[in-house]
């Protein structure tokens, strides 16, 4: 058995966080938690009755400041990115095939650089959480913080590589959904069907799209793991 939570960020930038957990053993995971939202996470793992053991980002965020400082004093969870994110401040970096575990629970670290060098999806049961790397019929954007057109292409072909009914969980949706699955990214997602590697590099240098809101204020705090400066 185990709890799956998804939660939604409808005060500007849409994130999507997730809660995983083992209903034995009571150990969970929570993944690109925002800061504004700490009260209603440490909420809902009070009242799911679960332990947190583990805080996990997918990249350095551009859009919104990581909740992880608040949480991670409130809990003693540990702070855990990708290797490719330089973020000395964390507790545990990950590289391409480590696993965290929780209870009896293995959440799988897949290497997905391009929108960041320090993209991180992860892989739980049949479910992708993939950050901002693959979104809902559509990708990361690479004009900024390392981008990478190329590499991101490489690091969705990782990830349409899993099976059909895998799922896919995103970092953010802005259409009001919440879960796609490889397939249909496959079938349906105008920025991969039809491309190849040089197509798709052509139309994300080509995006002309407006700088993020909160990018000054973001990256340098989620840089320091959400720590004020």
């Amino acid at each position: 058995m185990a709890i799956f939570k998804q939660l939604f960020d409808d005060q500007g930038t849409s994130t999507l966080t997730y809660i995983l957990a083992d209903a034995d053993t009571r150990d969970a995971i929570i993944i690109d938690p925002v800061l504004e939202q700490n009260e209603r996470d440490l909420k809902v793992l009070e009242s799911l009755d679960v332990t947190l053991r583990y805080i996990v980002e997918t990249h350095v965020h551009a859009d919104h400041i990581t909740g992880a400082p608040g949480l991670k004093a409130a809990t003693h969870a540990q702070f855990v990115a990708g290797r490719g994110t330089g973020l000395s401040c964390s507790d545990r970096m990950l590289d391409e095939g480590d696993s965290l575990i929780f209870g009896n629970e293995v959440l799988h670290a897949i290497a997905t650089p391009g929108h960041t060098n320090g993209c991180m999806s992860y892989r739980w049961r049949d479910r992708l959480f993939t950050g901002d790397a693959l979104l809902i019929e559509a990708c990361g954007r690479t004009d900024f913080q390392e981008g990478d057109p190329g590499m991101l292409y490489d690091s969705i072909q990782k990830l349409l590589g899993y099976p059909d009914e895998y799922l896919v969980y995103p970092g953010h949706d802005y259409a009001e959904r919440r879960v796609s699955s490889i397939g249909q990214e496959r079938l349906r997602n105008p920025y991969l069907t039809g491309n190849n590697r040089q197509a798709f590099i052509d139309k994300m240098q080509n995006l002309d799209l407006p700088k993020p809101r909160r990018i000054d204020i973001a990256v340098p705090a989620n840089q320091r793991c959400g720590k004020a400066a």
